[in-house]
């Protein structure tokens, strides 16, 4: 199975609609992260990565970050190369336009885990918690693997948790 996370962001066109319980699969908007997974560190106590593609059906969205139970903070960051040298920096929240994919892979942009729990190991899975503009979240229960350790394949287990428009 392929590993998918889905968030669906329904558009209901009545009320009539909504209250006999159905829904309009044309009326649908969705943001969907896949194949995500958290690489550690070769150094315990230093940070993370999380790697992941985002892909937008029927709709503009703006990844305003990611968040876990497991880890202090998350920053999205990306990677740039000029005359030889890499340099990593902060990136703004990313705009994914309707139909468009947006990878976050290693030696690009990908989200940096500060303070991950020493509970944490590789072998093991992480909860991951994508926010988006308009309010959608994502929730993933990604793999977690070693800094050696080859990258995921779609094949290694779903985890998909659908949400309603985030409350706040």
């Amino acid at each position: 199975m392929l590993l998918k996370i889905k968030a669906l962001l329904l558009v209901v066109a009545g009320t009539a609609l909504a209250s006999c319980g159905g829904h309009d699969e044309s009326h649908e908007k969705g943001v969907v992260v896949e194949g995500a997974f958290v690489r550690l560190s070769a150094v315990p106590g230093q940070p993370g990565a999380a790697y992941f593609t985002i892909m937008s059906h029927g709709g503009a969205y703006r990844l305003d970050g990611i968040s876990s139970p497991q880890v202090e903070r998350i920053e999205l960051h990306d990677n740039m190369s000029s005359g030889g040298m890499s340099k990593m920096s902060p990136l703004p929240p990313p705009e994914i336009g309707d139909g468009a994919m947006l990878e976050f892979k290693p030696g690009g942009r990908h989200g940096m885990l500060f303070g991950i729990a020493p509970t944490v190991r590789a072998g093991g899975r992480m909860r991951l918690t994508f926010s988006f503009t308009p309010a959608v979240r994502v929730d993933a229960d990604v793999p977690v693997i070693g800094a050696g350790d080859p990258a995921p394949t779609d094949g290694e287990g779903e985890a998909a948790h659908e949400h309603e428009p985030a409350a706040h």
